[in-house]
Order: structure tokens, then sequence, then C-alpha cells
């Protein structure tokens, strides 16, 4: 997950949210809502209640499997308007659960049977019976709220219905037959008036709760499962780890074929020729060792680089702590490091903290234009936090073709998190976070 750090606009409003809500189109959608829930919920409840219970009846005979299956095959359906509902009115978007599998073999017996083994569709059923009675209450609550808080705040305009010659020059709170209280003085109609007031500006407030706890039942019962995500967001993180897998694999093939196997190439040759002069023109043979020794050099470097950059030796012997300050010693700027661990995490932890801190070292060098860098590594409870801070010119952007989407992409794949603050002018603080598992 890639999280950014933007700075935000904020609207100011003169109108306070109190007075604004009862006329915003977000209250009346919600409140159309819960009146539209009514009606649909005593028809699911109706058609899911018969059909499931007919179902159930009917198992002593083969007709009672195809019965129940076609009650759940239904419930899919109301939940499919349940979700189109809750996008258009609520602006709840939530995705389509896992399509229905299809038991052994085929034809339609293997439809009905991956629908009495779903747990999306008993989940569907669920929705349809349990949403009826709170569909009440909310229907109940807001329409008498929403009435009542109109009809007071309004009473001065159409007070006068009331026949003053029938004795009824008022609304009436109450009576006894022989004692009665209408609301007819100047006094009583502003007092009748606030309340309405308050009743009107609560009332919007109350709509959105209720409608939250729709947008809860909505997402956790129409929506995919836990288990149905976290599968799909696995799947999604193990291609990211096979793509950045396969690009390391062509990177360390590029790095040999164009480096060190290419000195060694040369060097073969070299030393052919050297070969061949060496009872002809000593002198020049000696020359031309003298130059294969100094190409051996250069790919001896080439090669250790190469395996730094695989695992580096000092991370396995000695910790992040060692590594760390070997990466910040080849950086073009002078860059401090503290790492505050209690223990080592583990090999494939403490690799992924190693490349991520390289990464963005290596940007630091290229892109920040900073005279100075820190690294801070520190642990907090299960997860292990790694800061990297310039005084550069920022402008970091997740987005911005500086390898911080694909490293925030590498991170993903094991529950990490790339948070990134770097504003215009700087400075800019990178934070990585990523699962503490300790070293077995």
């Amino acid at each position: 997950m890639a999280m950014a750090y933007g700075s935000g606009t904020t609207r100011h409003h003169r109108v306070p949210a109190a007075l604004r809500a009862p006329l915003e189109a977000r209250t009346w959608r919600e409140f159309g809502y819960l009146l539209l829930g009514l009606p649909l919920s005593v028809f699911y409840f109706a058609v899911a209640i018969a059909t499931v219970a007919l179902g159930a009846g009917l198992l002593v005979t083969f007709l009672g499997i195809p019965v129940l299956a076609g009650g759940l095959a239904m419930c899919r359906g109301f939940g499919v308007v349940e979700r189109a509902r809750a996008r258009v009115l609520l602006g709840v978007e939530i995705a389509d659960p896992d399509p229905v599998r299809r038991g052994p073999g085929g034809g339609p017996m293997a439809r009905v049977g991956g629908l009495l083994k779903s747990g999306v569709s008993w989940r569907h059923f669920l929705y349809a019976v349990v949403h009826l009675p709170w569909a009440v209450f909310a229907f109940s609550v807001a329409v008498s709220f929403w009435a009542y808080g109109w009809a007071l705040l309004t009473y001065p305009l159409w007070q006068w219905i009331f026949p003053v010659y029938a004795g009824v020059d008022g609304l009436q709170l109450y009576g006894d037959g022989t004692h009665s209280v209408h609301l007819n003085t100047p006094v009583e109609l502003a007092l009748t008036s606030l309340a309405g007031l308050l009743l009107w500006m609560l009332t919007p407030w109350l709509i959105r709760a209720m409608a939250g706890v729709d947008r809860l039942l909505v997402t956790g019962l129409l929506g995919p499962s836990r288990l149905a995500s976290r599968v799909s967001e696995l799947e999604s993180d193990r291609g990211v780890v096979i793509d950045t897998a396969a690009a390391d694999l062509r990177r360390i093939e590029r790095d040999l074929h164009d480096g060190a196997q290419a000195r060694l190439v040369a060097l073969a040759m070299d030393l052919g020729l050297a070969k061949e002069k060496m009872t002809e023109n000593p002198e020049a043979a000696a020359r031309m060792v003298e130059e294969a020794h100094g190409e051996v050099k250069i790919a001896l470097q080439e090669l250790r680089d190469l395996a730094r950059g695989i695992h580096p030796a000092v991370l396995t012997d000695r910790g992040l702590d060692a590594a760390l300050s070997s990466i910040a010693s080849r950086c073009t700027v002078p860059v401090s490091v503290e790492v505050d661990l209690p223990e080592r995490p583990a090999p494939a932890i403490e690799g992924i903290a190693y490349f991520t801190v390289s990464e963005l070292l290596q940007n630091v060098s290229k892109h920040s234009g900073a005279t100075r860098a820190g690294v801070d590594v520190w642990r907090v409870e299960d997860r292990l936090l790694l800061q990297v801070t310039d005084n550069g010119r920022g402008g970091a952007r997740l987005d911005g073709g500086t390898g911080l989407a694909g490293l925030a992409e590498r991170l993903d794949a094991v529950d990490g998190v790339l948070a990134v603050k770097s504003p215009a002018g700087g400075p800019t603080a990178i934070i990585a976070e990523l699962p503490w598992r300790a070293r077995p």
C-alpha cells in the first residue's frame, strides 16, 4: 500500500454545518435511500423467506434442492440492486462478490451445488432477512422526525387552518374533555417554531447515522468476503514479487553480460595475444600482461559490486547498522545513520529494508540536490520503520518517475507502506514501514 502526504485545501463555509445539512443533497439522497429501503426490504424478506422455507420443506423430495438454490439466486439478484442503490444514493463503491463456483461436473446441477455451497449466497439471504426490521425502524424514525421538524418549523404559516369559530384556534397539545391547550399566542408560535428548528437541524445527522448503519450492512453482507479480498490481494502481490524477481534477474544478466563478462572476454583475448608475443617480443607481452592484470582488478570490482547488489556480505555478517553505514559512505552527500533495534529482524525483512534504503539514497544522490541526508531505523511494536530525510529541493512524488512507485509496489507486496512527504522547496522525508519478524 502506498501513501502520500500532501497539502490539502479546506473549504470554509459561511453557513454553519447545522443549518446547511437539512438542505444538502447528501441528506436528501440518504433520506430517499431510507424511504425506498422499506418497500424493497418487505419484498426481499417475503421472497427470501418464502422460497427458502419452501425449498427446505421440499428437501424430502428432489424438488427442494433446486427451489432452495433458486431462492438463493434471487437473493444474489437482490444484492445487485442494493449495491447499485448504495452506489447512487450513499456514494459507496462495493465490489461485486465472487461469482458462483460450479460444483464438480457440468450442467444445471453443478450450478445448483455451487449456489448451495456458496457463503456469498447465504450472506445475501441473511441480508434479506435482517434488513427488514432495521428498514422499518429507520423509515419510521426518519419520516417521523422529518415530518415533525418541518411541521413545527412552519407552524406559524399554517396555524390559520384551525377554525376559531369551532373552538380550535391552534394546535391542541392535550385535553381531558374539559380543558385543552392550544398553541395560538405569538410566544407559543415562536417557541413552537424554535422547537421545530432544533428538530429540523437534528434530523439530517440522525439520517446520516442510520445511513451509516446501512453502509455497514451492505458492505459487510453484500460485498466480497474478507478472505476473498485477502486472497485477491495476495495474488496481486505475488504477481508483483514475480515481476520484481524477473526484473532483478534481467538486471543481473545484463550487468554480467555488459560488464564483467565483456571484460573477461577481452582479458582472454589479451592474454592469448601476449602468449603469442612471448617469444617474439617479450617487452610487448609484458605490457599486455600488465594491462590484463588491471582488467582483472576492474572485473573483480564489478563482480563485487554485483554481488553486493544481490545480497551484501556485510548485511549477513554484521546486520543493518553496518550495511546501511556502508551504503551511506558511498552516497554523494553526507549521510547520518542511526539504527535503534533491540535485535536483528528476519533475513528477508532485513534484506528488503537494506535495498529500500539503498534505492532511496540513490534518489537522494540523483534527484534531490541535497547537501545532507539522514537514515533512521527503529521498531514500533510489530512494525519496522525506516526514514530517509534530506534537505534538497523537494517535490518527490510516488508518480514522479523517480522509482518511488515501483518501490511502493514492492513494499506493498510484503504488507509494507511507503509514505512520502516532500513539499516543493524541501525538505523531504520518506518513511517505509515493514512488518517485523524476528530472526529465527
